[in-house]
């Protein structure tokens, strides 16, 4: 007996329960599968690239100045560069520390920033609980001025500042370049740590006087440590601001026993000699280390800090 197709339908009969022509085996949906996985893995694998020559961008400068550090004088002017050290010497770190006083630069260098950094975090931390926890008068246009001074290019202070000083006897003063860079540090500080007080919930405050705290106890028990992160963030803007800052020193500080890191510096600059590389580059390396040490002791903060104050319940 033979099997014939229903009349009007052509090609062989179709058996209960299989799939209709036309429509995608295992096969294909495994081949679908490993489709997928592969453009996944590439979109990965073009992220990595990416990621690596922006750390390689960000790094190698970095490689560059130690690099040169240690390299002889010959080899630093050389046609043909030297990527590696081997072979080096210490001369430069040597002459960094019989050149001019690089000590009493670095004191008043950690001087100034720490205290700058010191004054900032109090002085903003008040400010900051004053706009987002108070309602009064004038509230507004304060926080509008305090964008407005962010906006205002700092060179273009300089004489009005330096005039200021002058009449005011701090020329030449670390209680002078402390007030100049108090001032810039400040509204940027202030507008940080307001959106971290902001972030911490009144009603956890509110909770704590119920229970007998008082206001400023339920501040320093409750929202103090919850803008923590925020203050190591803005502590290390202040920080790093303070420290590489160049223009209001060599406007302010004439005399070598008042001058910071940036300033002394630039005794390497010979003038018609020519700059000398091999100093340059070991006294920045020298420069750096404070602030990779700084980084290094409150690392563990920052990642908190930079996400802008989340509370956890």
């Amino acid at each position: 007996m033979t099997l014939t197709a229903p009349h009007g339908h052509r090609g062989a009969p179709r058996v209960a329960g299989a799939a209709p022509p036309g429509s995608p085996g295992p096969g294909d949906a495994a081949r679908s599968r490993r489709r997928r996985r592969y453009r996944h893995l590439g979109r990965r694998a073009l992220l990595a690239a990416a990621a690596a020559v922006v750390v390689l961008a960000s790094v190698f400068p970095v490689y560059w100045m130690v690099t040169t550090s240690f390299l002889p004088a010959v080899d630093i002017t050389a046609p043909t560069p030297t990527f590696h050290p081997v072979g080096g010497t210490l001369d430069h770190y040597r002459e960094v520390f019989t050149r001019g006083a690089f000590l009493t630069s670095l004191r008043n260098s950690l001087v100034v920033t720490l205290t700058v950094v010191a004054l900032a975090l109090v002085l903003a931390c008040l400010a900051a609980v004053a706009v987002a926890r108070l309602e009064f008068r004038g509230r507004r246009p304060f926080l509008l001025a305090v964008i407005i001074v962010q906006m205002v290019p700092a060179e273009a202070l300089v004489v009005s500042l330096f005039r200021v000083l002058d009449g005011w006897q701090l020329v030449n003063t670390i209680l002078g370049l402390v007030l100049v860079y108090l001032v810039f540090v400040l509204p940027f500080t202030i507008w940080t740590l307001r959106g971290f007080v902001a972030g911490v919930p009144i009603e956890l405050e509110e909770a704590a006087m119920v229970d007998g705290c008082s206001r400023l106890r339920a501040f320093l028990s409750v929202t103090f440590p919850l803008m923590a992160p925020g203050l190591v963030a803005t502590g290390v803007f202040g920080f790093i601001q303070a420290w590489n800052e160049f223009t209001f020193a060599l406007v302010l500080l004439n005399r070598p026993d008042s001058q910071t890191l940036p300033l002394w510096l630039q005794s390497f600059n010979e003038g018609a000699k020519g700059t000398d590389w091999g100093g340059v580059m070991a006294g920045s390396t020298l420069m750096a280390v404070p602030v990779i040490v700084f980084f290094l002791l409150v690392q563990s903060r920052i990642g908190d800090g930079l996400a802008a104050g989340a509370v956890k319940g």
